[in-house]
C-alpha cells in the first residue's frame, strides 16, 4: 500500500508548485519585516530588545529553511507547467538568501553592542525603508505566479508583471544611490568612530544592500519564466 505524505507542503505541491514557493517567500518577508523594529531598538540603545528581535529572526529563518527543505524533498521530478524545475529551485534559492542575509545582520547586532552614528541615521532609515519596499515588490511579483499560469504567461497579466519587474529595477537603482551616499557619509566620519565599529558598519550596510540585490534576482528569475 502506498503511504501518503503527511507534509502540508506535499498537499500544496499537488495543487500547484507555486503555492509553497509563495508560502516560503511570505515567511522570508516576515523575517525581513523585523529589521526596522530591530534598528529602532538599536537607536534607542535597547540591546535587550535588539537581542529579542534577533532571536525571532533566527526562529523565522529556521522555519523558512525547513520549508525550503520540504519543497525540495516533495517536488516532483517532472512538472507539466511552462516552468523548468531547475528554475523553480533557483527561485527558491534566491528567496532563501534574503532570509539568510537578514539573519546575518541580526547576528552582528546581537553579538556586538553597536551605536548608530548620528550623521548616518537619516540615510540608514532611508535604506531600510527602500529595502522594505523592494522586498514587498518582489513578494507581490511571486504572488502573481498562479495568475500567470492561468493565462499561459501572456496577456494583460504578462504586461502587469513586466511593469512590476521594471519597478523592482528602479527601486534597486535608487537603493544603489542610497548606498553610495551612505558609504560616503560613513567614510567622512570614520576618524571620529571606533575603527572596529566602522568595519562592522560597512559590513551591515553591505548586507542590507544585498537584500535589494536578492530581490532583484527574484524579479529577474520571473522575467526568465516569462521569456520561455
Amino acid at each position: 500500500m502506498t503511504m501518503k505524505s503527511t507534509s502540508p507542503l506535499a498537499g500544496l505541491l499537488r495543487k500547484s508548485p507555486f503555492k509553497p514557493i509563495q508560502e516560503h517567500l511570505r515567511k522570508v518577508f516576515a523575517c525581513i519585516c523585523l529589521l526596522p523594529p530591530m534598528f529602532d531598538a538599536l537607536y534607542q540603545g535597547n540591546q535587550e530588545e535588539v537581542e529579542e528581535i534577533a532571536t525571532r529572526i533566527g526562529k523565522i529563518e529556521t522555519e523558512a529553511d525547513k520549508m525550503k527543505s520540504d519543497f525540495r524533498l516533495h517536488m516532483p521530478k517532472t512538472l507539466f507547467l511552462p516552468v523548468d524545475r531547475r528554475d523553480l529551485l533557483m527561485l527558491l534559492r534566491d528567496q532563501d538568501s534574503m532570509a539568510d542575509t537578514t539573519e546575518k545582520i541580526s547576528q552582528i547586532l546581537r553579538s556586538r553592542v553597536m551605536e548608530v552614528p548620528d550623521p548616518i541615521k537619516e540615510l540608514l532609515d532611508e535604506l531600510l525603508n527602500a529595502t522594505m519596499e523592494i522586498s514587498s515588490e518582489a513578494k507581490l511579483i511571486v504572488e502573481e505566479l498562479d495568475e500567470l499560469v492561468q493565462v499561459g504567461f501572456g496577456g494583460r497579466e504578462h504586461d502587469k508583471v513586466i511593469a512590476m519587474i521594471s519597478g523592482v529595477r528602479r527601486s534597486e537603482h535608487n537603493i544603489d544611490n542610497i548606498l553610495h551616499n551612505l558609504r560616503r557619509k560613513l567614510f567622512a566620519i570614520e576618524d571620529t568612530l571606533n575603527p572596529v565599529s566602522v568595519i562592522f558598519w560597512y559590513q551591515i550596510i553591505e548586507l542590507i544592500g544585498d537584500i535589494s540585490n536578492q530581490a532583484e534576482n527574484i524579479s529577474d528569475r520571473l522575467l526568465l519564466f516569462l521569456s520561455k
